[in-house]
C-alpha cells in the first residue's frame, strides 16, 4: 500500500483544493511508492498567503531562538537516517551510502545555518556629516520561492530553505515531481518537529504536467521577493527568465560538464579510486559528477587499464542491496536518454571501453568511452548518468583547453602530488569550484557553492547564502542637528 501525503501550508497538511493527486513512482520497481497532492495555482496562492502572513513575526524572532530550531532540526534529521534511506531508495533509486551521506551533509547544512544566524552581519560606515554614524545592515527580503530537485534530495531540499530561513525570510518550496517527500515534505516534517512556526515553511507538490504553470505562478506572485533553483540548465533558463521579468533576484545552481584532470605527477591508484567515485556516485546523477576524465599521456595506459577494470567490477541494480554502487536512474526514460547519448557517440566514432548496452528498466551499466568526437551529443551534453569519456593530453595547456571547452563551469578536480602544479592549472580553469588533488564531487556547508557560465550564478553556503537571501540597507544616525541652507 502506497503512502499518501498532502500539501504543507500554514503548518498543516492539507489536500489540494481541486482534490487532485499525483503518483510518486519507484524507479527500480516501476510501482507507485506514494500519492501526493497535485497543487493548482490556487494552492500556490494559499502557500504564499501563509508565508507572507508569517514573515513579520519570523523576521522578528531572536537570532538565538531561531538558531535553537535549526540545531534541533539537525539532530532530528540525523535520527531519521534509516527512514531517509528507505524513502530515497523508493523515490529516487538512491543507495544506502548515498542516503546516509545526504542525511549527514543536510544536518550539517542546518548546523551551519544556525551558526551564521548569530554571526556578525553588516558594517559601520564612515559618514560625510560631522558626528553622524552610517550603517550597512542586512535584512530579510520576504517570501522566497525555492525549487528543490530529486537527485540529492535531502541535501538540496535542506539547502533550498536553510539560508533563506536563517536570514529571516519565509519560504514556499516547489518540490520535485520525482522525489517530493525526500526533497521537501520530509524537510518540512523535521523543521515542524523542531519548532518552526506555522507558515514559515510551506511545500507544494504537483503533477508533472502542471510543473511549468506552478513555477510561473509562484515566481510571479508580487509577495515573492527572491528565487532559488537547483536543477538542469534548460529549466534554469526558464526560471531565471521568469525571475528577471519580475525583477526578482535569483540563485541558480545548474548543470555541469565537469572534468577531472590527472596530471603527470599523479598517483595512479589514487586517481583511479577518486575518478571512479566522481563518475559513478549516485549513478552519475550529481551536478558535480565527472563527465570528462583527462589523463596525461604518460599515465594513460596504466590508468585506462586499472580504471576500466574497476568500473567493470561495480555492482549495478537494486538500490537496497548493500553492495550496489550503480543504482537505477531516476526513471526508465532517463536511462534511455543516457543510452541514446552513448549510441550516438559510438555511431560517430567513439569506442566503448567497458559497459554500454541497453538499460534494464532504469538501470544503466557503468560505462566508459574514449575517442568521442566534437560532433557527438555526449561531447557537449551533461551525461547525468553512469557514463564518462576518457581523453588524454600531452601538456597543461591542452588539459586546460579541454577542460574549458564547454558552456558549463561548475566544478573541476585536479589530481596531482604537486600542489603548486595543481594550483597553477586550477587558476586557468573557468569553474566556480576546483579541488586540487581531489575529484570533482564535494560540498561543504560553510563554503561558497555555485558555478559560472551556464552552470548558473549566485552562491549557496555560509555567509554567501545569507547574503543571497537578504538585502543591504543603508541606515544613518545623526548625532547632532544638521544645518540646512533653506
Amino acid at each position: 500500500m502506497s503512502l499518501t501525503r498532502e500539501l504543507f501550508i500554514g503548518g498543516k497538511d492539507v489536500p489540494a483544493l481541486s482534490g487532485r493527486t499525483a503518483e510518486d513512482i519507484s524507479p527500480y520497481t516501476g510501482e507507485v511508492y506514494a500519492t501526493v497532492a497535485a497543487a493548482g495555482p490556487e494552492d500556490v496562492t494559499r502557500a504564499v498567503d501563509a508565508a507572507d502572513a508569517a514573515f513579520a513575526e519570523w523576521a522578528a524572532v531572536s537570532p538565538f531562538a531561531r538558531r535553537a530550531i535549526f540545531l534541533k532540526a539537525a539532530d532530528l534529521l540525523d535520527a531519521r537516517a534509516e527512514q531517509v534511506a528507505e524513502i530515497m531508495s523508493h523515490e529516487a533509486g538512491g543507495t544506502r551510502p548515498w542516503a546516509f551521506f545526504n542525511v549527514a551533509l543536510a544536518a550539517n547544512i542546518l548546523r551551519e545555518a544556525a551558526a551564521v544566524i548569530t554571526a556578525p552581519r553588516g558594517e559601520v560606515l564612515s559618514a560625510q556629516e560631522e558626528g553622524a554614524l552610517g550603517l550597512a545592515v542586512r535584512e530579510p527580503l520576504g517570501v522566497v520561492a525555492a525549487f528543490a530537485p530529486w537527485n540529492a534530495p535531502v541535501i538540496l531540499g535542506v539547502r533550498a530553505v536553510a539560508a533563506p530561513l536563517a536570514a529571516g525570510n519565509t519560504v514556499v518550496v516547489k518540490a520535485s515531481e520525482d522525489a517530493p517527500i525526500a526533497c521537501a515534505l520530509l524537510v518540512a516534517d523535521v523543521l515542524r518537529e523542531a519548532g518552526l512556526p506555522e507558515g514559515v515553511l510551506n511545500v507544494v507538490t504537483n503533477a508533472r504536467e502542471d510543473a511549468a504553470e506552478i513555477a510561473e505562478v509562484l515566481i510571479a506572485d508580487p509577495r515573492v521577493r527572491a528565487v532559488n533553483f537547483t536543477g538542469s540548465t534548460g529549466v534554469g533558463r526558464i526560471i531565471g527568465t521568469h525571475a528577471a521579468n519580475h525583477l526578482k533576484p535569483a540563485v541558480l545552481e545548474l548543470g555541469g560538464k565537469n572534468a577531472v584532470i590527472v596530471l603527470h605527477d599523479a598517483d595512479v591508484d589514487y586517481a583511479v579510486d577518486a575518478v571512479t567515485f566522481s563518475v559513478f556516485m549516485n549513478s552519475g546523477q550529481i551536478c558535480m559528477s565527472g563527465d570528462r576524465i583527462l589523463v596525461h599521456e604518460s599515465l594513460a595506459e596504466e590508468f585506462t587499464r586499472k580504471f576500466t577494470a574497476k568500473v567493470a567490477s561495480l555492482q549495478a541494480g537494486d538500490p537496497a542491496h548493500p553492495h550496489t554502487v550503480v543504482g537505477p536512474l531516476v526513471t526508465a526514460s532517463a536511462a534511455q536518454r543516457v543510452t541514446a547519448l552513448v549510441e550516438d557517440a559510438v555511431a560517430k566514432g567513439a569506442t566503448v571501453l567497458t559497459g554500454g548496452g541497453r538499460p534494464e528498466g532504469a538501470v544503466h551499466a557503468a560505462t566508459v568511452l574514449t575517442g568521442v568526437p566534437k560532433e557527438a551529443d555526449l561531447y557537449h551534453a551533461e551525461a547525468f548518468g553512469p557514463v564518462c569519456v576518457l581523453e588524454t593530453f600531452g601538456d597543461d595547456d591542452t588539459a586546460v583547453a579541454l577542460t574549458n571547452d564547454t558552456d558549463h563551469g561548475l566544478t573541476c578536480g585536479i589530481i596531482t602530488e604537486n600542489a603548486t602544479h595543481g594550483l597553477n592549472v586550477a587558476r586557468r580553469v573557468r569553474t566556480g569550484i576546483v579541488h586540487i588533488n581531489d575529484q570533482s564531487v564535494a560540498d561543504e556547508p560553510h563554503a561558497p557553492f555555485g558555478g559560472v557560465k551556464t552552470s548558473g550564478y549566485g552562491r549557496f553556503g555560509g555567509r554567501w547564502g545569507i547574503e543571497a537571501f537578504s538585502s543591504t540597507r543603508w541606515v544613518t544616525i545623526a548625532t547632532q542637528q544638521a544645518h540646512y541652507p533653506f
